[in-house]
């Protein structure tokens, strides 16, 4: 159906037009809503016929196939240069792919009320969207990193325009932090380049190239890289810019921030650091496992601290991504294909926490924990989803949290034996936070420290979106070889030079 079609490219296109229509509206600001939403319905529904079309075990039949891409679509842009339009897509960066769609989608349609300058708002979601695809499908460094660094402008200035109180110092230590990650991954790349000396910025060529590189190069740039990938990811200890940035960020930006731009750290691990740079990866396993650890638990332990159900959904966020890098740090088939899809769950959990915190502080006035209570007496609406995204948080089994965190714990206790038993004890602590914080919010007696005599249960336009993520969470969780069946196929050939893992 899609043969000769250029889907990924029209994917990332649509809401690219999508976005200057929506900026240049005009005296007919008012419908920027609409217009962005029906842009990024449309990139969704051509993603999903796009999914329609993959083929779980790739052939040379499979619609565009070039060395396990699907999709594939080559443009040389400067030759001098080596700089090419490359992209492909393949059961690693599907999910993902997807997932953007996705949320840029349920985030337009949460912000439905928006009011303050919608056309830049809206506009400014769309850009954020084109940035994002393009990460998730450039197989040339290059273009790689262009899309990289345009998803920081729009980020910045939802943060910075859109935020709250503080917005201005967390919109700052948002783009200091991610900017010095980016020269880092900048000087990576570079490095990469010139060794190579390949004139071309492809990733395929170069990553064929690199695998024989010295293994003190190997170590050098990776760690570079990793540090690049990993604050964005974010690890500890640089890690501090997301609960300011989440904290201060519109709702619908603190969902793009977690349920996007995290995974774009985790996906560059994955696609970029170790494939291309395997010795690199094998020496330095055991500090990413360390690293991934001390997240997980970290991120958990600060939750227990909080009173602001938006800052601990953002520390639980730093503890759920530690689950991804453990998962890449064993180097196993099993562990890594467990990381791709805890990030496809997070991203899908994590935006409904977030949207029920700003329900939270759109009906109530305040997210502060102590201030509510018995809140399911007059929103039992928004009490049932704000249980089931916790339930699915703390990895509740038959929901889509579970089987990722099962798998990353075997493929631990395979590689290391009873390192397993510290996130095991911090899922322990992931409940108890999670637990508290609905007893407290949702349950009990009814609170006196806010008004509650005209709280009213969520809007349309909030509760769909909701409740369709909850859907997915639902089926994705009893059925993960949905997504599984893609990711395999594509993690097989990474392993290949690991010796099958």
């Amino acid at each position: 159906m899609l043969e000769g079609i250029p889907i990924l490219s029209l994917v990332i296109l649509v809401p690219l037009i999508g976005a200057f229509v929506t900026l240049g509206l005009g005296r007919y600001g008012k419908q920027a809503r609409v217009v962005a939403l029906a842009f990024s319905a449309l990139a969704f529904v051509l993603s999903l016929l796009m999914t329609y079309e993959f083929v779980t075990d790739p052939t040379s039949e499979a619609t565009g196939y070039h060395n396990g891409y699907q999709f594939y679509e080559e443009y040389a842009w400067s030759d001098s240069l080596g700089v090419s339009y490359i992209v492909g897509i393949d059961g690693i960066s599907l999910p993902l792919f997807v997932l953007t769609t996705l949320l840029c989608m349920l985030a337009i349609l949460f912000s439905w009320d928006t009011e303050k300058r919608q056309k830049e708002y809206f506009g400014l979601m769309l850009i954020l969207e084109v940035g994002v695809l393009g990460v998730f499908v450039s197989l040339d460094y290059f273009m790689f990193y262009v899309f990289w660094e345009v998803v920081l402008i729009p980020m910045y200035f939802m943060i910075g325009i859109w935020g709250g109180p503080k917005k201005d110092y967390a919109a700052i230590k948002f783009f200091i932090y991610t900017h010095v990650a980016s020269l880092a991954l900048l000087v990576a790349i570079m490095a990469m380049y010139f060794e190579a000396g390949l004139q071309t910025f492809s990733m395929e060529a170069i990553a064929a190239e690199s695998v024989g590189f010295a293994k003190g190069v190997q170590v050098a740039i990776f760690a570079a890289m990793f540090f690049g990938f990993g604050v964005k990811l974010p690890m500890v200890p640089f890690h501090t810019w997301l609960p300011d940035a989440h904290v201060e960020a519109p709702t619908a930006g603190s969902v793009l921030l977690a349920g996007l731009l995290l995974k774009m750290g985790g996906y560059g691990i994955i696609r970029v650091a170790i494939p291309s740079l395997p010795e690199g990866a094998s020496e330095l396993s055991i500090l990413m496992a360390v690293i991934g650890v001390v997240s997980i638990v970290y991120g958990a332990m600060l939750c227990l601290a909080q009173k602001d159900l938006k800052k601990m959904v953002a520390y639980s966020s730093i503890s759920h991504m530690g689950f991804v890098l453990l998962g890449f740090a064993t180097l196993s088939q099993v562990g890594i294909v467990a990381g791709v899809f805890m990030m496809f769950a997070h991203g899908l959990v994590t935006a409904v926490l977030f949207m029920m915190c700003g329900v939270m502080q759109h009906k109530c006035g305040t997210r502060l924990i102590p201030m509510l209570g018995g809140l399911s007496k007059r929103m039992p609406i928004a009490a049932t989803l704000m249980t089931a995204g916790f339930l699915a948080s703390l990895g509740l089994p038959g929901l889509v949290s579970f089987a990722a965190e099962f798998m990353v714990f075997y493929a631990t206790f395979v590689k290391w034996s009873l390192w397993v038993l510290v996130p095991v004890v911090a899922v322990v602590v992931t409940a108890a936070y999670y637990l508290w914080a609905l007893q407290r919010s949702m349950f009990g007696p009814m609170t006196d420290r806010i008004d509650t005599s005209h709280l009213k249960d969520m809007d349309w336009f909030e509760y769909v979106p909701v409740a369709a993520l909850m859907a997915l969470i639902a089926v994705f969780g009893v059925f993960p070889g949905l997504i599984f069946s893609r990711i395999d196929s594509a993690v097989e050939i990474v392993m290949r030079l690991f010796g099958g893992g």
